[in-house]
């Protein structure tokens, strides 16, 4: 039996998929550009990030943006613990730009495809948090994707270092005691992906990088503090000297291409509340598609914004895409 079958047969014995949501998007400079969020993770929130950064984008900048979810096949309700089924994934064959906030997923090839058809066709991408290690092939490792696997010996940490630049390593701040103040790189604070970014605080902990390739340039770094409010100073000693990266961006070669790849190792919900992480990614929405990034840019959320802490089994259950919109 292959590995597709077992998906396909949850989908014959009660046929509920979800339909991606989809923010049209309009006026403004991202009129005519397709960003593709896919969310996926089981302990960030991402299903609670990317609806809002999708609809921040084409409601306040004109991108037409669509929103893909982890979706429990028996009920058409968003799973975050669903590791193997991402409808809509075709969407990103008309992708300008893709984000993509994933943890282990193990995705059936023919859906996998379109994501990898994308990179190696060398069109710009963002991997937040946990997409340092966005999958993880335990059931089939015969796929032709099996590669891309965060721990892969094959292609030396799979899809993580060798597309993004790093896979996973570790918590090096404490995970849920000491939370992280992004600071920008001084040698690179002209780069336009950090234009107006201010304030960059979340409670998430700052992840281990053992070394980012040649071609990245480091963006923001962070600091780790002794607590987890914005307010508490840094933690003494080695773990802030020197700070680790947790933004970066790679000129990527991949088949005779130069492709824009950013890379952000902040990226929970909760990390979005404060404003300076939203503006990094509605920066790199316009620096990826080709668009002059402004000294000024509204990244004020649309609507409401209360997002789940993280942790794990702590999604909000019975949720479908459309209850984002």
């Amino acid at each position: 039996m292959k590995f597709r079958s077992f998906a396909v047969a949850a989908a014959l014995s009660l046929p509920l998929s979800a339909d991606p949501l989809v923010f049209e998007g309009g006026q403004g400079p991202g009129k005519d550009r397709h960003v593709v969020l896919v969310s996926g993770d089981e302990e960030y929130r991402s299903e609670e990030a990317l609806p809002m950064l999708g609809k921040l984008l084409a409601e306040r900048h004109g991108f037409k943006c669509t929103v893909l979810f982890a979706i429990d096949p028996k009920t058409g309700e968003i799973n975050p613990d669903e590791q193997t089924h991402i409808p809509g994934m075709e969407a990103i064959d008309s992708a300008d730009f893709v984000i993509l906030g994933l943890r282990f997923r193990e995705l059936p090839d023919e859906d996998m495809k379109h994501l990898v058809d994308y990179v190696e066709a060398g069109k710009p991408l963002l991997g937040l948090r946990t997409s340092t290690h966005a999958f993880r092939y335990h059931r089939n490792k015969q796929s032709p994707y099996a590669k891309w696997s965060f721990n892969s010996k094959d292609w030396d940490g799979g899809f993580g270092r060798q597309v993004l630049g790093e896979t996973w390593i570790n918590h090096h701040g404490k995970h849920g005691v000491q939370s992280t103040r992004g600071v920008v790189e001084e040698a690179n604070a002209d780069h336009p992906l950090l234009r107006g970014v201010e304030d960059v605080w979340g409670p998430t902990d700052v992840y281990g990088i053992k070394k980012l390739p040649d071609d990245a340039t480091v963006l923001l770094r962070g600091r780790v503090l002794t607590g987890m409010s914005a307010d508490d100073g840094p933690v003494d000693g080695a773990k802030n000297d020197p700070m680790m990266p947790v933004a970066w961006v790679r000129d990527r070669e991949v088949n005779g291409k130069n492709q824009k790849v950013i890379c952000s190792t902040m990226g929970a919900a909760t990390d979005f509340v404060h404003p300076g992480l939203r503006r990094f990614v509605v920066n790199a929405a316009y620096w990826a598609t080709g668009l002059e990034v402004p000294q000024k840019l509204d990244v004020e959320i649309v609507g409401d914004f209360e997002p789940t802490a993280f942790g794990f089994k702590k999604y909000v259950k019975g949720r479908k895409p459309e209850d984002y919109r």
